[in-house]
């Protein structure tokens, strides 16, 4: 397809691009892309808990997707393979589906119960998701032809699912789609059966067997214990941190492969600097802290009681910096939307338009879902209705941004809208805790989901797809996704004091507490040394996003990053090493065998993560009807 700037982009995709009557939404689409989202989102909840990220879906789901088809293939039970636009569908559902733990949702959601005595309930929550993304989707709707149609915007992971779909299909038959999928799967494979001898501890029923049947002891004992051993959670360290030993300080080599695979997924340069900040916070600042009496007592929760004000304020100051270096996309967003605006009544019809989604489907959804917004965040979190008419219109503002930073950068700036939000609500509603926390939900929520539909109409743009299609595809996906998010976090979390816990780090939970609880009480009830560490993780903020993007470009790779320190503060030393360990070793790869990474890191990597993680949920199942113990 050319890009030359001066020929009519679309009518040039419609003539050589657009596949026009090729099977997509299916049935059989939307119900595996339903399956396959609801596995993502399961998988993507436990890894949120884990390391505060949630991991790219519409790569791994079209793997998943592929592998599915080709199974059912061979045992008959699908008449015909899956299309690559059918996949791509496929991948849109289940990216509505698997992204629901992003913009906030499931940071807010956590953050209000940590420090609120809010307990909505799990209807409701179904329906406070569904509805945000909803309007997510729909605010994609204006801004979908300028920036993908005519700006031509990059929205990398779009492209990547793009390349990788169409690998995977023209290349099923010599057999390297088939041979990603297996690595996939034998991944997932092996982090399932380490997950489960790792959580799962039981006896085999709830009586003991020796008392109900009369077997020989040793055969008896055998029985009563069908898990006859676990692989430990974490290996020590041999050695010692201001006399006590290093596990103290959570600094261990844990046996989580998830957070192995997460770190083969980032950036090595975020990898490095989740090391660095780990190392400097418990092996450095946390024994600072012990020794000068503002941490009275070793253990995870205290000590990230205390450095989640440095560790927020890093992550805080670097996303506003770079979302304000990003300026001139926030202009060129505000003016391509009065471009689309101005368009009235005597304007050419074009012949995309028949593909399109009409431009009159975005205020009938805003119309239709901006009341309901408004109307739970009354009855749910006691925030005036005045103050919902705010939060709204800016949330869909915000989205028209997010969208624009993330086509261009592939980052959804949720760090930075966030506590605009939150800030701006600190004055308008000063106290109001919870509404501070899910006003912010709303931008987050409405940002992340307009940018996840246009990261999936770029794909389907570069393959030949219908927006119209994949404008439903995503309604299937975001409320799946809703109706699956909270119920499994209620079976995964069962008691919310375990968040931020060592078993439970919730970084983004805690951040966002934080924050919420400095713009609403104001930081004058903060210890002067939280303050002070305030203003260093500020300025130390604003210096690394300044140096991410003015430093000379040899000098880059060794800037740290601050959402890699920011983090690193906020969850156990740990869990820092194992990311560290996953990008050493994917960078290894690149650096010795470039084809083989790009091939098999990214399935081999997101096969860790899902293996260990439904794994994960599944053990809490079994935990949570008493078919295992804690």
């Amino acid at each position: 397809m050319s890009l030359e700037p001066n020929v009519d982009r679309e009518a040039e995709w419609l003539a050589t691009v657009h596949q026009r009557g090729v099977r997509q939404l299916t049935v059989r689409a939307v119900v595996a892309g339903m399956a396959i989202g609801a596995l993502m989102c399961l998988s993507n909840l436990y890894v949120f808990f884990k390391t505060g990220w949630s991991m790219g879906v519409t790569i791994t789901a079209g793997i998943l997707a592929f592998t599915l088809f080709r199974v059912l293939e061979s045992l008959r039970l699908a008449r015909t393979p899956l299309g690559l636009l059918e996949n791509n569908a496929l991948t849109t559902v289940a990216s509505g589906a698997g992204y629901m733990t992003g913009g906030g949702n499931m940071a807010a959601f956590g953050a209000l119960l940590m420090v609120t005595t809010v307990q909505p309930s799990t209807w409701s929550m179904v329906g406070w998701f569904a509805v945000i993304a909803a309007l997510g989707v729909f605010a994609a709707i204006p801004i979908k032809r300028q920036l993908i149609n005519k700006e031509a915007l990059a929205f990398p992971t779009g492209t990547a699912t793009a390349a990788t779909l169409r690998t995977l299909h023209d290349a099923s038959s010599s057999g390297d789609g088939t041979k990603q999928a297996k690595a996939l799967a034998f991944s997932a494979l092996f982090a399932g059966v380490l997950t489960w001898f790792r959580d799962a501890k039981a006896s085999w029923m709830a009586f003991d067997v020796r008392e109900a049947i009369p077997f020989p002891l040793t055969f008896a004992d055998a029985a009563d214990k069908w898990i006859p051993f676990n692989v430990p959670g974490s290996i020590a360290l041999p050695i010692s941190i201001a006399g006590q030993e290093a596990a103290k300080w959570t600094l261990a080599l844990k046996t989580e492969v998830v957070l192995i695979g997460a770190g083969a997924l980032m950036s090595f340069r975020t990898a490095w600097s989740l090391l660095l900040g780990g190392l400097l916070t418990y092996g450095v600042l946390a024994p600072a802290l012990v020794e000068r009496g503002l941490v009275t007592t070793i253990s995870y929760k205290t000590i990230v009681a205390w450095t989640v004000w440095p560790g927020a304020a890093i992550l805080v100051a670097s996303g506003l910096t770079s979302f304000a270096l990003d300026w001139r996309s926030i202009v060129r967003a505000f003016s391509g939307m009065a471009n689309v605006f101005r368009r009235g009544g005597n304007r050419i019809e074009h012949p995309i338009e028949e593909v399109e989604c009409p431009p009159a489907w975005f205020p009938l959804g805003f119309v239709v879902l901006s009341p309901i917004v408004v109307w739970l965040m009354v009855v749910l979190f006691q925030i005036p209705w005045w103050a919902g008419l705010v939060a709204v219109p800016l949330a869909v503002l915000m989205g028209f941004v997010a969208a624009r930073v993330t086509g261009e950068t592939d980052v959804t700036p949720t760090k930075a809208l966030g506590p605009v939000t939150q800030l701006v609500f600190g004055v308008l509603t000063p106290g109001n805790l919870s509404g501070n926390i899910m006003a912010a939900n709303v931008t987050g929520g409405v940002g992340l989901h307009a940018a996840d539909l246009l990261t999936t109409l770029k794909t389907g743009w570069l393959l030949g797809g219908s927006p119209r299609a994949q404008f439903f595809a995503q309604l299937f996906g975001v409320v799946v996704g809703a109706a699956v998010i909270v119920p499994a976090f209620n079976l995964l979390i069962p008691d919310p004091s375990v968040l931020g816990s060592d078993a439970w780090s919730a970084p983004s939970c805690v951040v966002w507490a934080g924050v919420s609880k400095a713009f609403a009480d104001g930081l004058g009830a903060l210890d002067p040394m939280a303050r002070m560490a305030i203003a260093v993780g500020l300025a130390l903020g604003v210096a690394l996003a300044l140096c991410e993007r003015f430093a000379p470009k040899p000098l880059k790779p060794f800037v740290p990053s601050p959402s890699g320190l920011g983090i690193a503060m906020v969850v156990p030393g740990s869990n820092a090493i194992a990311m560290f360990l996953g990008g050493l070793g994917a960078e290894i790869l690149r650096r010795v065998r470039p084809a083989f990474a790009e091939r098999y890191v990214t399935p081999v990597s997101s096969g860790l993560i899902a293996g260990e993680s439904l794994m994960g949920v599944l053990v809490a199942i079994l935990i949570a009807t008493g078919v295992l113990v804690k």
